[in-house]
């Protein structure tokens, strides 16, 4: 259970001044860890703390000597876009005995250390556990080898460990998202993606396997953002006579004009009898069976490697201020915690509950009980795995239920990526529940002159992966319209609308709200999904497309800021999309490690102007090369992007140059991230689902007549859940001037960004995560949670 909401207090009342901190990263590495190194090291800083490197992991902390060094802010420099974990890692057998503890807990005392940051799996947190259970002991034996005098055992009495999950595997319970889950599925998503069109050119079937020896999320996660043919996972072995079904579903996709298959398949993929089902086997089966052109293609070490994401990066350095709180809050009866994300909230759970939840899963595996193994997993990987078959695994026409509802679905507003993921996962879920399913091109423009047709199963396939709206777009608004689109309605007999868009989708529904007082074509239940860029959609805390747009904007700043590599003192202003939304501008920052981002949200004057180019002055006259600005395109009509170019130019005179770069429509573009795909996958099923509820709560006398409130909705994420919401209950909490969201929960990471950019301000820990127990079952509304 949470603990009750303390009163706002700001970091300033945690003070680290007197304390050690040491941060070590152990185990596998993954991507991501950097960040989470470097928002240690500067958060502890930042509170006064000592902060110390233990290189190599555990095998360092048992050597000592030059493996444990004194960190400073310009260490941890340029590390944040760099892929594994420059401290090292390693995996130590001589920490997993007595007389290793008790070496590693004389370095710890040497050098003050009381407070340890572990990042790594389950293995590594274990080992600090048990470590941190026996620390009393060890110190009480160096006193007696005279190792360490007696009242060091007072002045070091307790050992306090708080973990970070670094696996790419993401197979830790108790949080959404490992550290390096997402960098490694934008690994397999690019190798997807270009298998596909070499596979397609020659009508060839490619067998992939991905990492996961003992969890399926890799696997699972990467079928359903590239829409595989079939997907074997550990957790959920196939059912006998498996490779009669898997071959009859390739031959029927061949047969439907698909000139491709695509098989994905774990590592620890299994069979029901537990026996291991290899990519070769799988390969000379399809021959043998199909005779299809068959390849295989092992993905290896490549998904550990390469730079973090956008979303591994901004997790990392959520996740590196709160273990740095979380050690600055614990007493000498806190229990070792993990600190984990849910939803889109950071939580703090006891570190053993977690790991002991970890190993269940894996018992129920060895033991047959599979459907306990994916319960144990969370809802989220459930919910995952129930999604990827409804969407990859078409019913037989006799075996659909008939609804006689027909379903229209649309794009309003600019494109952005994952909305075709949206739609075909909007149609198929549809089409299972037994709707005829309807197509309205260029949105509600195509929708009043006529542009409806039914949408198959077979017409979305291979629409995941790819970019902008393949329905067409367009910002037109229905008030203008509204008769003619009743007209189209009634000839098409629309029971339902389900709209993927932006803030047009937003007042358009709000529009055909209104316009139930006239026409009864518009009282049918009506949801929207949110997608677009600027992720400026109110009630929701994330948008389709918005995450695309980071990881756009995070990779041009690194590559920008790699173009000053080894020449004079630069600093770069970059201008972001978003409208008057500063999201992209402020979370894109902290993900590229940005000095300062300037934002319409939060005003700023020509003091404050001048304060940030003496603040970036200071830093350019020690070892830092390198000054990243960015700046919504919205933030101020005055302060414009050649304004800050031309001051920073000015007044940085002597110390640094500048450059400008306009990033533009290079935002919207591209192929949309993993995480786009599957959370308008995921989003957009939920969304249908409720659609077919309230078709079959408001059909009464032969018709459905929905005019309630609650049948025409916003479904948004919210903190931790994924909830509907009433479009005219959003009115109040919406900026409609400046198209924003009056509340908006990331202006609480702008803190974070500042503080990791040597800026002295206040941090809100009010929100910090609490210490809660591990839940076996979360609230259903959880399980599609932010994290994918």
């Amino acid at each position: 259970m949470a603990q009750p909401d303390s009163k706002k207090i700001f970091f300033e009342n945690l003070s680290g001044a007197g304390k050690a901190i040491a941060v070590l990263t152990s185990g596998g590495d993954a991507q991501g860890m950097n960040a989470a190194v470097r928002a240690v090291v500067r958060m502890g800083l930042y509170v006064g703390a000592k902060v110390y490197f233990i290189h190599e992991g555990y095998q360092g902390m048992v050597d000592g000597g030059e493996n444990i060094k004194e960190a400073t802010w310009e260490s941890v420099s340029s590390m944040l876009q760099v892929g594994g974990t420059v401290i090292g890692s390693a995996r130590c057998k001589e920490f997993r005995s007595h007389e290793g503890r008790l070496k590693a807990a004389h370095n710890l005392v040497q050098h003050g250390i009381t407070n340890l940051c572990v990042i790594g799996g389950d293995g590594s947190l274990t080992g600090a556990n048990l470590f941190r259970e026996e620390w009393s002991g060890l110190l009480t034996e160096l006193v007696e080898q005279g190792l360490i005098k007696a009242d060091a055992v007072q002045k070091y009495s307790a050992l306090h460990i708080v973990g970070m999950v670094g696996s790419i595997d993401n197979d830790f319970c108790g949080t959404d998202m490992t550290i390096g889950t997402d960098s490694a599925l934008h690994r397999i998503i690019e190798v997807v993606d270009a298998i596909m069109t070499t596979a397609q050119s020659h009508q060839r079937t490619f067998v992939l396997e991905v990492m996961g020896r003992h969890c399926g999320y890799l696997a699972l996660v990467s079928a359903l953002a590239c829409g595989a043919d079939w997907v074997l996972i550990p957790e959920m072995p196939p059912e006998d006579g498996w490779e009669d079904k898997m071959c009859q579903k390739l031959s029927a996709n061949r047969a439907g004009m698909k000139r491709l298959n695509i098989i994905i398949v774990a590592e620890g993929a299994i069979d029901g009898s537990n026996k291991p089902i290899s990519t070769d086997y799988i390969k000379n089966l399809v021959v043998k069976c199909l005779g299809f052109d068959t390849r295989v293609t092992i993905l290896g070490h490549v998904q550990r490697g390469g730079t973090p994401s956008a979303f591994d990066r901004i997790l990392a350095s959520r996740m590196g201020v709160e273990a740095v709180l979380a050690l600055l809050e614990t007493t000498a009866n806190t229990p070792a915690c993990v600190v984990s994300l849910c939803g889109n909230q950071s939580v703090r759970l006891p570190l053993m509950e977690c790991v002991q939840m970890t190993q269940e899963v894996q018992k129920a595996m060895d033991e047959k009980r599979f459907e306990e193994a994916v319960k144990l997993r969370g809802r989220s990987f459930e919910n995952n795995l129930r999604t990827y078959k409804l969407l990859a695994h078409r019913k037989p026409e006799c075996e659909l239920p008939t609804s006689n509802f027909n379903v229209a679905v649309l794009n309003v507003g600019a494109p952005a990526a994952g909305m075709n993921a949206a739609v075909r996962s909007a149609v198929r879920v549809g089409i299972s529940e037994g709707h005829k399913m309807f197509a309205v091109s260029d949105g509600f423009e195509g929708f009043y002159k006529g542009q409806i047709k039914e949408i198959k199963w077979a017409d979305v396939g291979g629409w995941t992966g790819q970019g902008g709206s393949l329905l067409g777009t367009k910002r037109t608004l229905p008030a203008k319209h509204v008769d003619k689109i009743a007209e189209q309605m009634r000839q098409h007999n629309i029971n339902a609308l389900l709209i993927v868009g932006g803030f047009e989708a937003f007042l358009s529904l709000l529009e055909l709200l209104t316009a139930r007082g006239k026409y009864d074509e518009f009282c049918v239940p009506m949801v929207m999904v949110p997608a677009t860029v600027s992720n400026n959609v109110p009630g929701s805390d994330l948008s389709i497309g918005a995450d695309t747009a980071l990881n756009a904007i995070t990779t041009t700043c690194d590559r920008i800021k790699q173009s000053a590599s080894g020449t004079k003192r630069r600093v770069f202003i970059i201008e972001t999309m978003g409208g008057y939304c500063g999201y992209l501008a402020s979370v894109g920052g902290l993900a590229a490690g940005a000095d300062a981002a300037y934002i319409y949200e939060e005003p700023f004057d020509i003091k404050d102007l001048q304060a940030n180019v003496e603040h970036l002055t200071e830093k350019m006259k020690t070892s830092i090369q390198r000054g990243l600005v960015l700046r919504n395109e919205n933030c101020n009509e005055n302060y414009t992007t050649d304004f800050i170019y031309q001051l920073y130019s000015e007044e940085g005179r002597g110390v640094f140059d500048s450059r400008k770069n306009v990033l533009g429509h290079m935002q919207q573009g591209g192929a949309p991230s993993p995480f786009d795909r599957n959370f308008g996958t995921k989003i957009s099923a939920k969304a249908m689902q409720w659609v077919t509820k309230k078709l079959t709560e408001t059909f009464r006398q032969g018709r459905v007549f929905a005019n309630t409130e609650d049948t025409c909705c916003l479904l948004g994420m919210r903190r931790r859940a994924l909830v509907f919401q009433p479009v005219v209950q959003l009115k109040e909490s919406t900026d409609f001037v400046h198209r924003i969201p009056k509340e908006q929960w990331w202006l609480k990471l702008r803190p974070l960004m500042k503080i990791l950019a040597k800026y002295k301000t206040s941090y809100d820990v009010s929100d910090s995560g609490q210490l809660e127990h591990v839940v076996r079952n979360r609230p259903r509304e959880s399980d599609a949670s932010v994290a994918m």
